[in-house]
């Protein structure tokens, strides 16, 4: 499965470092989306040394929307708080982004300069692969956004409960409620050492340019120029 995923994943969106490559971000994207949207949102952003990776899901169907074919990194049943989870899909995504990281240090670029994030499933994603990934990471980016399978930790955490995380959610989100971003702070914040929650009043299920400022900063600091 996990190469077919491979295969079918159209190829990843990539907006290369203008100087000295020193640093990656993985940024991946929302359900139905694709790395294009973010590559631009990223680039506007960005800082000489970075290279912005941004892969697009392979389609599958998913059981939210009536089992209609989409871009997405696993499958999702519900949104309710506590429902079923499709624990097998969110394993095997998290090794193929685990499996892009060794791809950036076959390349010369080491896991701590390296950040993983992501927005709505795509944040869930990227921080389930983080904590599941036995390399410290420079940091974690999660934009509207959940902690999927979050009755396995703090057991299933390898290294980066140390790792800076910044976590973003508008508290007007129509599609992951501000309540699962609340939730997952509940979570995160006794798990994690270096952990913010940023809430933005009146944003919905989008991101704004106060937050991708936030994003920035935090780049910039976890991820500086060497």
């Amino acid at each position: 499965m996990c190469g077919n995923a491979m295969s079918s994943q159209i190829d990843p969106v990539t907006v290369s470092a203008s100087g000295k490559h020193t640093a990656t971000v993985i940024f991946l994207h929302g359900l139905g989306d694709t790395g294009h949207g973010w590559s631009y949102a990223l680039s506007e952003i960005r800082q000489p040394h970075i290279k912005y990776i941004c892969p697009t899901a392979p389609k599958m169907p998913v059981t939210l929307n009536e089992g209609y074919e989409m871009t997405s990194w696993f499958d999702l049943y519900t949104l309710n708080i506590g429902g079923r989870e499709d624990e097998a899909g969110i394993k095997k995504a998290a090794a193929l982004v685990q499996g892009m990281v060794e791809e950036e240090e076959k390349g010369g670029i080491p896991s701590n300069r390296i950040v993983l994030g992501g927005f709505s499933q795509g944040g869930a994603l990227a921080l389930y692969a983080a904590f599941t990934l036995e390399k410290p990471l420079a940091g974690m980016v999660a934009l509207s956004s959940w902690l999927p399978l979050h009755e396995s930790f703090p057991d299933a955490m390898k290294v980066n409960n140390e790792s800076p995380i910044l976590q973003c959610h508008g508290d007007m989100d129509p599609v992951v409620p501000y309540k699962f971003g609340q939730m997952t702070k509940s979570v995160l914040s006794k798990m994690c050492s270096n952990y913010t929650f940023n809430t933005y009043p009146g944003m919905m299920h989008s991101s704004s340019a106060k937050e991708m400022q936030d994003v920035k900063e935090f780049l910039d600091k976890v991820l500086p120029a060497v």
